[in-house]
Order: structure tokens, then C-alpha cells, then sequence
């Protein structure tokens, strides 16, 4: 298995398909607690979108994902494997969703998340050098 490594800096992406637009937020996080008073804090100030959906993962057996209304396995699950394709730990994303109007489906609300994330996350990259785990 790759060695697992943590990012150093926050980011945003965007996202937008067919009116509705994904706001991305990668960050470092260190335990539980502070991914979920993140969380909280994410859910407080994005109080008028749709849904706030996000991923986290903490070592290689501790992650959570929550789809927050969305069809199961449509948002966090995709975002979890966008964190997971690049090897990360110690990372909170979460992708705030305003609905524009039409619905796009299991397979396009899959993409949208997952290619969200994928922006906040290549941008930690390009921000900073990944720091392996020791």
C-alpha cells in the first residue's frame, strides 16, 4: 500500500453543472473532534445551501462521509474516493451544494461531487508539497 500523506494548506474549488453549483473546501484536520466542529462550522455559515455534504479520513481505518440528503452514496462516498485516489490522510472535504433548478441524476450528482472535491484537492497541491506521513 502507498504511503499516506497530509496536506498543509486549505483550498476551495468549484464545481457547476446544469445551474447547481458545488463549493469545495479542502482542509487539514487532526482528530474527530476538530473535523466535526468544522463540519458545524461549514453547516452554519452555508445555512441557505441545499446540502452540505463532506468526507474525512483519519488514519487507514477512520473515515465518515455523509450524503445530507442526497441519493445514499451520491456525495460523500465519491468525494471519500477523490481523498483516497491521492493517497491523503488527516483531510476534511466538504462540498456545499446550491440547487439550480434541475436534477442531475445519481451518476451526475456522483461527477459533481467527486470533480469538486477534486478541485479543492489538486489545488492543496499546487499550494503546497504534500508532506508524507512518518
Amino acid at each position: 500500500m502507498a504511503e499516506r500523506i497530509n496536506i498543509t494548506v486549505s483550498a476551495e474549488g468549484i464545481y457547476k453543472d446544469r445551474g447547481s453549483k458545488f463549493l469545495a473546501f479542502a482542509e487539514p484536520i487532526c482528530d474527530e473532534e476538530s473535523a466535526k466542529k468544522r463540519i458545524a462550522w461549514y453547516k452554519k455559515k452555508y445555512h441557505d445551501a441545499r446540502h452540505v455534504c463532506y468526507a474525512y479520513r483519519l488514519g487507514e481505518n477512520l473515515w465518515r462521509t455523509k450524503d445530507d440528503g442526497e441519493p445514499h452514496g451520491t456525495a460523500g462516498l465519491p468525494i471519500l474516493r477523490s481523498i483516497d485516489a491521492r493517497n491523503l490522510d488527516n483531510v476534511l472535504v466538504v462540498v456545499v451544494r446550491y440547487f439550480g433548478g434541475t436534477l442531475l441524476g445519481t451518476g451526475g450528482l456522483m461527477v459533481a461531487y467527486r470533480e469538486a472535491a477534486c478541485a479543492a484537492l489538486d489545488k492543496t497541491a499546487a499550494l503546497t508539497e504534500y508532506r508524507p506521513l512518518r
